[in-house]
């Protein structure tokens, strides 16, 4: 039988588009073209990770492209350990080549689907996740990428996500795409816009802010934040505490 996602793209057809597109995701200033707000996000999380965990030694960057918040994080918390996690190995390549001259800390590097995460419990200080779990597709994936991510975290570390968001109302839904269709209309153009959108339909399956909130506390954290949330993007986290 169906279900909601068999129609969805699968891991080697987003592998294979992020192989080609190694270039555009390498930009730390700009970040990425087609996530609104996307350099003020990448700041705010790799900022709060900052204020949390001043004495940070390990990082996990999750779906970590090209390797600008591993490379915003360092430029604030200086020689961390870096595990870099992606699906694709030219994004990881590149990343690697970037990040191994920011740090005299040692480089990991995981490539694989975020679910088949193998992750040493009490290990990092802070989690980065920046436009990736929007590929995850089942209610039980979410679950099991965010526990995973909980178990891995030490006491007082925390985890960062910017990420593109749907909304629970249908209608308010519509609003937010049709300003983000706007939005990418400044860009290019209308087929632009529409371009972005196809992809979006055929790769993505995102999660409301309400959803990935609730998931943040079901699996086990206590103090969860919003740090901004612009049209269908969000930057989110939640920090697990010390006596846990």
């Amino acid at each position: 039988m169906k279900t909601e996602y068999s129609e969805k793209a699968n891991n080697e057809e987003i592998r294979a588009r992020f192989d080609l597109d190694v270039a555009r995701f390498s930009n730390l200033e700009s970040g990425q073209q087609t996530t609104i707000d996307a350099p003020l996000t990448m700041e705010l999380c790799t900022s709060a990770a900052k204020y949390l965990s001043p004495d940070a030694k390990e990082l996990l960057d999750i779906g970590c492209g090209a390797g600008n918040y591993t490379l915003k994080m360092l430029s604030k918390i200086p020689n961390l350990n870096c595990t870099l996690n992606d699906l694709s190995l030219p994004m990881l390549e590149k990343a690697n080549e970037r990040v191994s001259v920011a740090t005299n800390g040692k480089v990991t590097l995981i490539q694989d689907d975020m679910r088949n995460l193998d992750l040493p419990e009490h290990h990092f200080d802070i989690v980065l996740a920046a436009a990736t779990f929007h590929h995850l597709r089942t209610d039980a994936d979410w679950e099991l990428v965010f526990t995973k991510i909980y178990r891995a975290l030490k006491p007082g570390g925390s985890i960062w996500i910017s990420d593109l968001i749907t909304h629970d109302s249908e209608q308010v839904n519509q609003l937010f795409q049709d300003k983000y269709r706007q939005y990418l209309e400044t860009l290019g153009g209308q087929e632009y816009a529409q371009k972005v959108f196809d992809y979006i339909a055929y790769e993505d399956s995102p999660r409301s802010l309400n959803y990935q909130l609730d998931l943040l506390a079901k699996v086990g954290f206590k103090h969860i934040e919003i740090l901004h949330k612009n049209s269908c993007f969000a930057a989110f986290g939640g920090m697990k505490i010390k006596n846990e």
